[in-house]
């Protein structure tokens, strides 16, 4: 069950908030519609909802804010726009990456295939799906966890009546097992016919809430329309022939020239017309939807006032009313005000429902919609005391007083439509803030990022291209000479600042950050990738496993190619391997975290590549000039004093390995990678916990 309280966008510049004060239920076992015209504010709504989007209110399901769900993916089911994922991928691999995101058994990837049609496509990659396969593993994302409550934002745009059909099944299906769905929709149509109960927001507000029979029976209600320059004397006329013949007809002057006639038809109303000589300029039937116009006005600045007269003939009481009646329409909600027609008040164009008396409640209306939800009924009052209502409002007791503004909120408005004055103390509190937050963590982390790097073939063709690059790089270098034998394996000509399999590192590391920025897997439109200590631990660990592999696949690769050019001789083990493998493997693994951080703390593939390339080019001469720079005492010697100081005699020899480990750290490209990774690992668990508090 989802329980929306007071839910509030915040407002941008001078606009209004996309969402007022909205509040719903939506029940389990049933499906709900929020049904509005395009910018009525229903994504927003959802936004709110789901801690999306900064503003005020708050949302339960099943009693329980999202925030306070120790794993929301396994109550709440979110689809908000296209199916977030690299397009590269393929559509078990992606499902099988959020299987691990959310804690479940891998096995889960092929039962939601099955149960959405999609075993056939499951080899496809993301980008190649149709529109209508893409919702289908929308849904098999949204179902993954199997969630109690379903979210989807218009889930049938852009698909055919065959695919919409299926969609709509699926959902029915969902409920029917005891879960809760709530979806939007701009089609009222589609929503009575697959709804439950409809929920309609018109300019961020909250207008009706109704089952789907009794949207169906007052929203969409045929009509004719009728469009003459002498729209009050024809109506009128059929009126009177209403009467004569004894049928239930409904008339409203919605404004101008324009008549809706319920009740009757295109040819009825047309020999009238001519049999009374009165031009008409339109004559077509139409459904009654919720298109701009429909129940408020869709202008929110100056408004000139459109009266309603409505004529009304009914055979349950034996009597006609004429436009110059005391008789209210009934809205389109059942607790919206009705319209009258004294001079001093004022209605937008609106939809009669279906025929009433005069002994019906007559109940004034308002140019604003209501704000207040669930409000208790004001007394009754008599209808003469309501034509004579003044702007300022009636009080509580039904004595007239003038409105207090109150300096944050509107004045509140009873669902009757009466302006009611409150003092500012008896204000209801406003709704709780609501907070962004960050996206969940992957459950599994390790297997999710194994998943999320093998995933797509990125990495294996970046390890490619770097073996290709080195080899013909190490020949190269052997035929100009000058070049050390340790170089000469590691592809690293002295006037480049990085090898290409370092390169390579730190491209894969910052790919591990930047992919997820660009394709975000965890959550639908999330805006940041979590930073969370457990999954910044598996991307390190990762990154450092493949910088590995390719470090020792580019030295094997150029001693291969060595050999087969040049013979035995370039392609020898050096005499030093023990410190030169080490220096390697921390150059490369270096590179690769150094990707991996920048990248999470710039949010940016490109930042992560540019902040390895700026090891050698920017931070190398910087440590240089600070060690060995002319000073009145220099640090020279001092990689050889902290060897005799934290290097006493281990067992086994365990102190050479440290030994190589310190020589590392005391060559400039290793000391400058070594203060770059403290800088970005610093900056990181600086935005982390930031984010955190915020």
């Amino acid at each position: 069950m989802i329980q929306a309280f007071g839910l509030t966008s915040n407002p941008r510049k001078e606009l209004p908030p996309a969402a007022d004060d909205v509040s719903f239920e939506a029940r389990a076992g049933r499906i709900t519609a929020l049904l509005g015209a395009p910018g009525a504010g229903k994504t927003t709504v959802l936004r709110l909802m789901l801690e999306l989007q900064q503003g005020r209110g708050i949302t339960h399901f099943r009693g329980r804010p999202l925030h306070r769900i120790a794993h929301p993916s396994h109550e709440v089911g979110v689809l908000l726009g296209d199916v977030p994922g690299h397009p590269a991928r393929t559509v078990r691999g992606h499902l099988r990456m959020l299987c691990a995101a959310a804690g479940v058994p891998v096995r889960r990837a092929d039962e939601v295939l099955e149960a959405v049609g999609l075993v056939s496509l499951r080899e496809e990659r993301l980008g190649t799906l149709s529109r209508g396969m893409d919702r289908r593993l929308g849904l098999a994302c949204v179902l993954l966890a199997d969630p109690h409550t379903l979210v989807l934002d218009d889930p049938t745009d852009g698909l055919s009546t065959r695919e919409s059909a299926w969609l709509h099944g699926m959902l029915r299906a969902h409920a029917a097992q005891g879960g809760t769905v709530l979806f939007t929709t701009a089609d009222p149509k589609g929503a009575a016919r697959t709804a439950d109960r409809v929920v309609t927001l018109e300019q961020g507000r909250l207008v009706a809430d109704q089952e789907a029979a009794e949207f169906a029976r007052t929203r969409l209600r045929p009509r004719v329309a009728v469009r003459s320059p002498h729209a009050a004397r024809l109506a009128v006329l059929l009126a009177k022939q209403a009467r004569a013949s004894q049928r239930s007809v409904e008339v409203v002057r919605e404004g101008g020239n324009r008549l809706s006639v319920y009740g009757g038809t295109c040819a009825d109303i047309g020999e009238i017309a001519f049999r009374h000589g009165i031009v008409v300029h339109q004559l077509a039937d139409e459904v009654g939807d919720m298109g701009p116009g429909a129940g408020l006005a869709q202008a929110s600045g100056p408004r000139d006032p459109i009266r309603a007269e409505p004529v009304r003939v009914t055979d349950k009481q034996g009597t006609a009313l004429t436009p110059g009646s005391e008789e209210s329409p009934s809205s389109a909600d059942p607790s919206r005000p009705c319209a009258t027609d004294p001079p001093t008040l004022t209605t937008e164009p609106h939809h009669v429902l279906e025929p009433v008396s005069l002994s019906d409640t007559m109940e004034p209306v308002t140019s604003e919609p209501s704000l207040s939800f669930g409000q208790p009924p004001l007394p009754d009052v008599e209808p003469h005391e309501l034509l004579d209502l003044p702007p300022a409002g009636r009080s509580d007791d039904g004595s007239l007083t003038a409105t207090a503004k109150a300096p944050s909120r509107p004045p509140a408005l009873h669902p009757t439509g009466v302006l009611t004055a409150r003092p500012l103390d008896a204000l209801p509190p406003l709704p709780p803030p609501i907070s962004v937050r960050p996206a969940p963590s992957p459950l599994r982390p390790l297997r999710y990022e194994i998943r999320r790097a093998t995933g797509i073939g990125t990495g294996f063709l970046t390890g490619a291209v770097v073996l290709a690059v080195s080899a013909v790089t190490a020949v190269v270098l052997a035929r100009i000479g000058h070049t050390p034998q340790p170089r000469l394996l590691a592809a690293w000509p002295q006037e480049l600042p990085l090898p290409p399999a370092a390169l390579g590192a730190g491209l894969l590391g910052a790919l591990a950050f930047g992919d997820e920025f660009r394709h975000p897997a965890l959550s639908a439109d999330r805006g940041t990738v979590p930073r969370r200590l457990g999954l910044l631990a598996a991307k390190l660990l990762v990154s450092s496993t493949a910088a590995l592999v390719l470090a020792v696949l580019t030295v094997g690769c150029d001693a291969e190619v060595l050999y087969l050019v040049y013979g035995r001789e370039l392609a020898q083990v050096p005499a030093d391997w023990v410190p030169l493998v080490t220096s390697w493997i921390g150059l490369v693994v270096g590179c690769a975290w150094a990707g991996v951080l920048a990248a999470g703390v710039f949010r940016s593939t490109t930042a992560g590549l540019a902040a390895v390339a700026a090891v050698p080019l920017l931070v190398v001469p910087v440590v240089h000039r600070l060690v060995n720079g002319p000073s009145v005492r220099t640090a020279a010697g001092l990689h050889v004093r902290l060897r005799e100081t934290l290097l006493p005699r281990w067992p086994f020899g365990g102190e050479r390995y440290l030994e190589a480990v310190l020589d590392v750290m005391s060559q400039p490209v290793g000391g400058a990678l070594t203060l770059s990774l403290t800088a970005l690992l610093c900056a990181y668990l600086l935005t982390t916990l930031r984010s955190r508090f915020r």
